[in-house]
């Protein structure tokens, strides 16, 4: 199963507060365990909301609005996509992670939907392709083009 671990913002980063160098180091060896347990397939901090941009959407209008954003606990400052067995094992992974701010902050684990679950909703067109594969062939030829660029 694929998760999305996210990793809250605060006051710090979002004023732009760059992580400590022990930290960077922490987590740069935390990243490298993900690696080689073959977990980690994506991985990276954001900028601030200050930088960021959201698009509301009511019927057909869309409203662009400029961060930054109010609420912090809310926003998130980064993520990893890790491949796992499952929730418990996403679960253990993060409880091995370095503490992000070093006072009281938060990681959250989302699973990701795969294709699959939504089976019964697929047009039989669709249900079949899921079930060759070809979706999960078109989005790995997608991975490798962007790698090549």
């Amino acid at each position: 199963m694929r998760v999305l671990v996210l990793i809250k913002a605060n006051s710090d980063s979002e004023n732009g507060v760059m992580p400590s160098e022990q930290l960077l180091t922490e987590m740069g060896a935390y990243n490298d365990e993900l690696v080689k347990a073959g977990i980690l397939l994506a991985g990276e901090g954001l900028y601030p909301s200050s930088k960021a941009a959201r698009v509301l959407f009511a019927g057909e209008k869309r409203t662009v609005v400029d961060g930054p954003f109010a609420e912090t606990k809310e926003l998130i400052a980064g993520f990893w996509l890790w491949q796992v067995k499952s929730l418990d094992e996403a679960i253990e992974w993060v409880k091995r992670c370095p503490n992000p701010d070093g006072g009281e902050s938060q990681i959250e684990i989302r699973p990701i939907f795969e294709m699959a679950d939504f089976a019964e909703q697929l047009t039989p067109e669709l249900r079949a392709e899921v079930a060759r594969g070809e979706l999960t062939r078109l989005r790995e030829e997608q991975a490798k083009e962007r790698e090549g660029k």
